[in-house]
């Protein structure tokens, strides 16, 4: 592993609040707490890796592993060895945390690396999966290019994304999601399938998923270990703690609040999609 455990603890034990002014973003925040998420929650991920035909012993590539709440589960839960890769090293030590936590170190791997540039030869992993990842490059044909470039022959690529279930969407929600989510471009299912095919994947699966918010939020907690859950509500707490002492993270937390209206829109026009490929 590229980061030394004190390294990691420098980053992962510090509070919470030491978000300091200026450095509020969406990565940003959910980095220095420890609590990422992802359409579908674990429920989706469940059907996604379900349908990339994991597991035991396969070897797994996650792009944007966040804080490592699926790659632990994939060394524990479905016997597989992990390698994780993100932009954030605060991401990699969270990720690093957990593995240890759970008792998988020796079955993982992590590494600051960016999806349109894997650091990885051809052929590395049988499978390679990312959730609410592919929306941030901008290069998505070169992201999703590596991704299959570094799968073995009869390997999986899938990708979990949010996609655009009405489209076009409304101008005001495209730039509402742009702005708040670090430049996010979500694509209709057309759109990510042809990613694929480009890329030279074949037998590519689709299932479309719509959104409400209180399935998400079943889905998002309902799949959390004990200890993820602790971290989750830590996060949450930290979050309430801060609105109400800096005035400046009270104007970030305005800013990506949405409008009834937006909300409105949101599930209306966006839902999340399972999009797997073989390579041949």
């Amino acid at each position: 592993m590229i980061e030394e455990k004190s390294n990691v603890e420098s980053i992962v034990g510090s509070k919470p609040e030491l978000v300091e002014e200026g450095e509020f973003s969406y990565f940003r925040v959910q980095s220095r707490w420890g609590a990422t998420k992802h359409m579908g929650g674990f429920k989706a991920t469940q059907q996604l890796l379900k349908m990339c035909q994991i597991a035991p012993g396969k070897r797994v590539l996650e792009v944007g592993c966040g804080v490592g709440m699926t790659s632990w589960r994939l060394a524990k839960e479905y016997g597989c060895i992990v390698v994780g890769v993100d932009l954030s090293p605060e991401m990699i030590a969270w990720s690093q945390k957990r593995a240890e936590r759970e008792g998988v170190a020796d079955q993982t791997e992590f590494r600051v690396a960016n999806a349109e540039q894997l650091p990885f030869d051809e052929h590395d992993f049988d499978i390679v999966i990312c959730e609410s990842v592919t929306a941030f490059p901008e290069d998505k044909g070169r992201a999703v290019n590596e991704y299959a470039r570094v799968t073995k022959p009869g390997g999986y690529v899938g990708m979990n994304e949010g996609t655009w279930i009405n489209y076009p969407p409304p101008e005001d929600l495209a730039e509402y999601i742009s702005q708040t989510m670090e430049n996010a471009v979500f694509l209709n299912q057309e759109g990510w399938e042809k990613l694929l095919k480009e890329a030279g994947l074949e037998d590519i699966q689709v299932v479309i998923h719509e959104l409400s918010i209180l399935e998400q939020w079943k889905n998002q907690m309902g799949g959390l270990s004990a200890g993820d859950r602790r971290d989750t509500w830590k996060a949450f707490s930290s979050f309430i703690s801060l609105y109400f002492r800096n005035p400046e993270f009270r104007k970030y937390a305005r800013k990506i609040t949405p409008s009834r209206s937006t909300l409105r829109q949101f599930f209306k026009y966006l839902g999340y999609g399972l999009y797997v490929g073989r390579k041949v």
